[in-house]
């Protein structure tokens, strides 16, 4: 399995046994890394590549007579140094009071430790700082579209306990008149934050709130102002220069699809109406989408059915009065003409096969908005919704 550990000889029934000195060690060998562990680890190593940073994988780090295995170590600024463990797969209770052995003895030999998940119950465990992402394939977490952390890392508002403040009284009086912090849940995009914590702008602290100390990832600057309302609650601490750990992006963000990826060839193109036919020959074919997006969420997956054959790209004519492509006009045009002539029938069967006329008309459309903007790289709903309204305004 690739795995070198310090084993040991014993006497058991007469006979000799190798085995190994630490039991992670040899669970190594009989649970192997799934895909999924795998895409975390080159992806966090991608990442800190892109920042600048150095690291490794399964990096085995002496402490004493023993030793510290680490998923993925990151070689950060002013000699930081983040340990990466990804935790996927379920472990039972006696595996999961050793996280906080793990990360203690990590963090006494100058390694912060990052535990990662997918698993709600994990992320909610204050044995240390775990961060939680959405459940995902491997070739989707492998992949450079949007990860998104969506626990574990929180932006911490300052207030001050007086008549006029939003939060309640964490000391359980009315209003204290002193200044306070309440932790509030911030996404994350994955690779900002390997950048980040190496970087030493998002930083691990311990936040109390009331009896429980919870285990955070925050920026520095909040850290900052946390450490200077713990030495003086009578006032709020100052406000600090800070760089958002979150922001906009132009990639999509990655999700799960609801259908695996398809590697058969590419379906045929389906039957038209004889309406639509002329409008669907018109309309070119989009590039493919950027190597850095990901699959388009739930509400705009392309059926595979109405996926084209890959042919050399048309020039395309743009209508100058609304910037929109003429063809994608002249096909939600043929759709709306579609949906307007069932309205108008009355004959059961002959309902039936407008309505399945219209749908096609329909789906046509919609999968070329949807490679439009994607092309574009502009907001499918907005595309839509703009298209709807010049095309109805106009017959109207």
């Amino acid at each position: 399995m690739g795995v070198e550990a310090p084993m040991h000889l014993r006497m058991r029934g007469g006979r000799r046994e190798a085995v190994h000195e630490r039991r992670e060690d040899e669970e190594r060998h009989s649970v192997p890394m799934s895909d999924e562990h795998k895409a975390y680890q080159e992806r966090i190593l991608r990442a800190a590549h892109e920042g600048g940073f150095g690291g490794d994988s399964e990096v085995r780090t002496r402490v004493g007579r023993t030793w510290i295995q680490t998923d993925t170590l990151i070689e950060g600024a002013d000699g930081r140094r983040i340990g990466w463990e990804v935790q996927l797969s379920t472990i039972d209770e006696s595996g999961l009071r050793g996280v906080r052995a793990r990360a203690g003895k990590a963090a006494k030999n100058g390694i912060t430790p990052a535990w990662h998940t997918d698993r709600l119950a994990y992320a909610q465990r204050n044995d240390t700082h775990w961060t939680r992402s959405d459940r995902l394939p491997a070739h989707l977490i492998a992949r450079n579209g949007d990860l998104r952390i969506v626990s574990g890392f929180r932006a911490l508002d300052f207030w001050h306990c007086d008549t006029s403040a939003l939060y309640p009284c964490p000391d359980g009086v009315r209003r204290c008149g002193k200044a306070h912090a309440t932790a509030k849940p911030r996404d994350v995009f994955f690779d900002d934050m390997v950048r980040q914590t190496a970087a030493g702008t998002i930083v691990p602290i311990q936040f109390r709130a009331g009896k429980t100390t919870h285990r955070y990832w925050v920026t520095s600057a909040d850290r900052d102002r946390l450490d200077d309302l713990d030495s003086d609650d009578t006032r709020l601490p100052p406000e600090r220069e800070t760089t958002s750990a979150t922001g906009a992006s132009r990639n999509r963000p990655t999700c799960q699809p609801t259908t695996a990826p398809s590697t058969e060839q590419d379906p045929p193109t389906p039957d038209v109406p004889l309406t639509a036919r002329p409008l669907l020959t018109a309309l070119p074919l989009q590039p493919a989408a950027p190597a850095a997006e990901t699959v388009p969420s739930d509400r705009e997956t392309v059926p595979p059915a109405l996926e084209q054959r890959k042919t050399p790209t048309i020039p395309q004519a743009t209508n100058t009065t609304t910037g929109l492509p003429t063809d994608l006009i002249m096909l939600q045009q043929a759709a709306d003409a579609a949906h307007h002539k069932l309205q108008q029938l009355d004959d059961h069967h002959e309902r039936d096969l407008q309505r399945q006329a219209w749908r096609q008309a329909a789906e046509i459309v919609q999968a070329a908005v949807t490679r439009y903007a994607r092309t574009k790289r502009l907001n499918r709903h907005e595309v839509e919704t703009r298209l709807r309204q010049l095309v109805r305004h106009t017959a109207g």
